[in-house]
C-alpha cells in the first residue's frame, strides 16, 4: 500500500547576481549608504568594492543604465529572506468552505447546515451553498432558487454576510457564495 504526500510548494528565491555575476557592461554605483558614485565600468566598480572588503549586488537591472551597490551579499540576501518570509506570514489565507443543501432537506439538517457555515465564517472562510438536483426536482428549478435564496436570508440573519456569486446553475447544480462582510 503506497501513501501519498503532498509535495511542499518550493520557496520561489528571487535570485540576486553579484560581483562576477554581472553581466553588464556599465552600471551605476551606489556605496553602501546610498549616495551616488556615479556610472562606471562593471570591472571597475568591482575592484572598488573588493577595496572596501564588500561586493557589487545588483540592485535594479530593469533600469537604464543597471542599479548595483556596494554592500555585504551575505547580509544582504539574508535580510531579503526574512522579508520575504514575514510577507508569507502576513498574508491571510482565505479558504473556500462548502455546505450542500438539497431541495427536500429537512428543517432540523438545515439548522445544522446553517450553523456549519456560521462556524466557517468564525474561521475565516468563505462558503460555496450547493444544491444538487436529481430526477424530477429537476423541473423545479425555480423553488430550488427560492429555496437557495432563502437559506442565505437565514444565514444574513445570523452574521453580516455579502453574496460574492449570485445562485446560479450548472448542470444538475445550483451554488452560491457568500463572505463575511
Amino acid at each position: 500500500m503506497r501513501i501519498s504526500r503532498k509535495k511542499k510548494k518550493p520557496i520561489l528565491n528571487k535570485r540576486y547576481y553579484y560581483n562576477e555575476g554581472i553581466k553588464y557592461p556599465v552600471v551605476l554605483v551606489l556605496d553602501n549608504e546610498g549616495k551616488g558614485l556615479g556610472e562606471m565600468k562593471t570591472a571597475e566598480a568591482i575592484r572598488l568594492a573588493e577595496e572596501q572588503e564588500s561586493d557589487l549586488v545588483l540592485i535594479n537591472p530593469k533600469s537604464e543604465p543597471p542599479v548595483c551597490r556596494i554592500m555585504d551579499y551575505g547580509s544582504f540576501k539574508y535580510q531579503k529572506d526574512k522579508e520575504e518570509r514575514q510577507k508569507r506570514a502576513r498574508q491571510k489565507v482565505i479558504g473556500l468552505k462548502a455546505v450542500r443543501i438539497s431541495l427536500r432537506i429537512g428543517r432540523h439538517d438545515l439548522d445544522i447546515r446553517k450553523n456549519q457555515a456560521l462556524k466557517f465564517f468564525k474561521q475565516g472562510n468563505k462558503v460555496k451553498i450547493e444544491m444538487v438536483l436529481r430526477g424530477r426536482e429537476m423541473q423545479q428549478i425555480p423553488m430550488a432558487f427560492e429555496a437557495m435564496k432563502k437559506f442565505i436570508g437565514e444565514i444574513g440573519q445570523e452574521e453580516n454576510i455579502k453574496i460574492d456569486e449570485e445562485p446560479k446553475k450548472q448542470g444538475n447544480k445550483i451554488f452560491a457564495t457568500i463572505a463575511k462582510a
